[in-house]
């Protein structure tokens, strides 16, 4: 038990410092910088100290503010490094529940989930905010988790799985762009649906979409009720898929179990 508290524990804070990580990867990933060198400020360019640097605390003690310039930080930041924490406790809880099982392969799909998830939530930041998917995230998350799920099964089994998963995602959302010319639906959508497909299988693709579609018309709804938002405004359409995985990952079976069980009543 205690064992266990240490390993939550533990998780938690390298899901900030990962966090922590992913912020510096969207800001030069927008400014397209260099990952490596040392952090500073995005407005006056300080370089910031060891003080500046401990996630979430660091933003509470400063009230938000840089140290030097005294400009507002993003609520970006501590809300990463947040849901990045909260995300890898969700991974140790609901896919790893026999936490005294301390096997090598154990470690391997943590650390691929948690790779996996990070590059998932630079996407949904970076859509959000530009409207891009960026290639030099989604390309290595689609390569890795092919690799992983090929060696996973030890042999090519595996494509009538998630290869049918990754047909039915990317081909649906190619067929939606190519039909539109790239009005209702963007490129980067279909490339994403090629990893969502890698790392769900079916049906859990099929739950994945769903839920995109379910929230993105929630959303889109309530933007244009409060937001004068018109049915041809553009709303980037990545977020919604990357929500729809992160829930699919975790209850997809639980979804697509209980609508199977309304459709046989």
């Amino acid at each position: 038990m205690l064992i266990n508290i240490f390993l939550f524990l533990f998780v938690f804070i390298l899901g900030l410092c990962i966090g922590s990580f992913l912020n510096c990867a969207i800001y030069r990933l927008e400014e397209e910088k260099k990952i490596t060198g040392r952090s500073f400020c995005p407005h006056c360019k300080h370089q910031l100290s060891w003080m500046d640097l401990f996630p979430v605390f660091s933003f509470l003690c400063l009230g938000g503010k840089c140290r030097y310039c005294k400009v507002k930080i993003s609520w970006q930041y501590p809300a990463v490094e947040i849901i990045t924490a909260v995300m890898f406790l969700l991974i140790l809880n609901f896919k790893f529940e026999i936490l005294n099982q301390f096997l090598i392969y154990q470690f391997l799909n943590i650390g691929f989930l948690f790779y996996v998830f990070s590059a998932l939530i630079v996407i949904f930041i970076f859509d959000l905010k530009h409207y891009l998917i960026p290639d030099k995230v989604l390309f290595p998350a689609i390569v890795i988790t092919f690799i992983y799920r090929l060696f996973e099964n030890f042999n090519f089994s595996f494509l009538l799985d998630y290869g049918l998963a990754v047909l039915i995602a990317s081909g649906f959302f190619f067929l939606i762009w190519w039909v539109s010319q790239g009005r209702w639906m963007g490129f980067g959508d279909v490339k994403l649906a090629i990893l969502m497909g890698f790392l769900l299988g079916v049906p859990g693709v099929l739950v994945a979409l769903f839920l995109s579609f379910f929230f993105g018309a929630i959303i889109g709804i309530i933007l244009m009720v409060f937001k004068g938002k018109k049915i041809k405004s553009e709303i980037p359409f990545g977020p919604f898929l990357v929500v729809g995985t992160f829930i699919s990952l975790f209850f997809g079976q639980q979804i697509a179990n209980w609508y199977l069980s309304i459709l046989v009543i």
